[in-house]
């Protein structure tokens, strides 16, 4: 437990200077998926389409076992003749890239290696689609979203809920969850999976407000935005946003 503490204080820690600094890094990149982006709208992180196919699968280096879930990048190609000059693409984080222990080549997502798959609409924005692999420069920067957060009922049954927070402004990426039912407490919610958090009870029939803390530090709380007759696999959209 208090090994995961320190890596999530070591990523917020991480995500505040790199946004602060701006300092572009190597990488390299590759693309999945088909011409429109098919074959990539989930992933690791819990998202369904969420972001369209301006997305990326990070590498294990950059993913950090979810916490990057979120994150937003601007990404340009580099050092190779099949570079689209002055071309940079701005992506979010949707999915991991696995690595594969056993190819001794091309392995791109291998730890400690900064990789981005992209989708194949974007690499096709910075590269020639026969490059196959380029090296790119990236940084992290500040996410835009429309509207307020969202939160989407993930999964529940009488004992546990299952809540998938996205459409982050700022930092994109969330370091804690609390929510709050009929009885006005608040009580903290634990990271599941990806962006998926979870807590025990039973939730049916409550209203729910939550309380989003962003990898900046940054707070905001969203309230009753989830009505009582709320159902599995619905959407609900907040009135703020970081």
């Amino acid at each position: 437990m208090a090994n995961s503490s320190l890596m999530v204080g070591y990523f917020t820690f991480m995500a505040i200077v790199l946004l602060a600094s701006g300092q572009y890094q190597d990488a390299r990149a590759t693309f999945y998926g088909d011409a429109s982006g098919g074959g990539t709208e989930g992933g690791a992180c819990g998202y369904y389409k969420d972001y369209g196919v301006q997305t990326a699968a990070l590498s294990t280096a950059l993913f950090q076992d979810g916490a990057a879930c979120g994150s937003c990048y601007e990404i340009y190609c580099t050092n190779s003749q099949f570079c689209k000059n002055g071309k940079s693409i701005r992506i979010t984080a949707t999915n991991f890239c696995p690595p594969n222990y056993t190819k001794s080549h091309d392995i791109w997502c291998n730890p400690p290696q900064k990789h981005f798959d992209l989708t194949q609409p974007m690499f096709l924005q910075i590269a020639e689609y026969r490059a196959g692999v380029v090296p790119v420069k990236f940084r992290r920067i500040s996410c835009s979203a429309r509207g307020g957060i969202r939160l989407r009922i993930a999964k529940a049954n009488n004992n546990w809920i299952l809540v998938l927070v996205y459409n982050v402004a700022g930092a994109g990426t969330i370091s804690g969850v609390k929510i709050k039912g009929n009885d006005g407490i608040w009580r903290q919610m634990t990271r599941n999976w990806g962006v998926n958090y979870q807590t025990g009870g039973n939730w049916y029939g409550q209203s729910m407000s939550f309380q989003i803390t962003a990898t900046d530090g940054r707070t905001i709380e969203v309230d009753y935005v989830v009505p009582g007759s709320w159902q599995v696999g619905q959407s609900f959209q907040g009135k703020t946003n970081f």
